[in-house]
């Protein structure tokens, strides 16, 4: 019995062995799935996608590459919260507002400047400014820019969210409640606002650039942390989309116009008019900037937990390494 025993241990210490030797200057198993969504609102999103870069990068190493359609930022925000996604594109201050909330995720990447929101009413409306929607009910998506602009712009002419009666829905059931006449005002989005502005009529009685808050690529810090290699992977698809985009503006605007079922003087509107993409993707001061505007407005809303949490969040929402190192190539 003695001798079995001696004989099994020992057996047993050459299999730990060779097994040990015979792994050696291999590399890790990569992973097997990446998940990440896809836009109407992030043109960068459409072009990876349709190109298929990563799945030509990534195949060949194991790894499934599924797309989730995002119908707004609140959607990437619950998808990435869920973990049915791991790269999510959302507006700057919902990326804000969700890690102040408890969402463990980072801005790896900066994928546009866009003009996506403003305020709009119908055709035939008499409202002709922020101070008419006092008391009035206005369609907004919260958790999303549009409904953050709408925030913003409440505060600019004194009044706050409870001065309206906001009605949650999302962004396409809010254009056809304006539309419908269901609603007197809406926190629009393109490209639907752009649509709704061409096909219906509708006004945008209150615009202002400086109240978005630039479009962000995020991660879960999870899969930032057992994945980098795969993190990097996308935001250099993400580089090569920037660039595509600048080479190919006709080719980007058919893109949208299908992908979105839009015509293409819409999509144009959209790409050409109120989407800037040519910028540095490294998150950083310009877009710390914005959020440090909106963040107070977020306390007062009751849009975070505590303001305490979401200094916090903005003090370690940027992950900038990933898109440094894409930029710099």
């Amino acid at each position: 019995m003695i001798r079995r025993r001696a004989f099994l241990v020992s057996t047993l210490l050459a299999t730990l062995v060779t097994g040990c030797a015979s792994g050696e200057g291999t590399a890790a198993p990569a992973a097997g799935a990446l998940r990440l969504d896809y836009a109407y609102y992030n043109p960068l999103s459409l072009v990876v996608r349709k190109q298929g870069w990563l799945e030509q990068e990534l195949s060949a190493k194991g790894t499934k590459v599924t797309w989730v359609l995002s119908a707004g930022s609140n959607k990437a925000n619950e998808n990435l919260r869920a973990e049915t996604i791991d790269v999510g594109s959302t507006a700057g201050a919902a990326a804000l507002q969700a890690r102040a909330n408890g969402t463990a995720i980072k801005a790896i990447e900066v994928y546009s400047r866009p003009e996506w929101a403003a305020l709009v009413v119908a055709k035939t409306s008499s409202i002709t400014g922020i101070a008419g929607l006092k008391g009035r009910k206005v369609a907004a998506t919260k958790g999303t820019d549009p409904y953050f602009f709408l925030l913003q712009s409440l505060h600019e002419a004194k009044l706050t969210g409870a001065d309206v009666e906001v009605v949650n829905l999302q962004h396409a059931d809010g254009k056809t409640a304006l539309e419908r006449g269901d609603v007197d005002a809406w926190a629009g989005l393109d490209p639907l606002m752009a649509q709704s502005q061409i096909d219906a009529g509708s006004k945008l009685i209150y615009r202002n650039p400086a109240f978005t808050s630039y479009g962000f690529l995020n991660a879960r810090e999870a899969f930032i942390k057992d994945h980098p290699d795969l993190v990097q992977s996308v935001v250099n698809a993400y580089e090569k989309a920037r660039a595509w985009i600048g080479a190919h503006p006709d080719e980007t605007v058919t893109l949208l116009a299908e992908e979105a079922k839009l015509s293409p003087e819409i999509a144009k509107l959209v790409l050409t008019e109120r989407t800037k993409t040519e910028i540095s993707p490294v998150p950083g001061p310009e877009q710390r900037a914005v959020l440090e505007r909106i963040l107070p407005i977020l306390v007062e809303e009751n849009q975070v937990r505590s303001a305490d949490e979401a200094r916090a969040a903005l003090d370690s929402l940027f992950d900038p390494a990933f898109a440094e190192k894409a930029h710099a190539s």
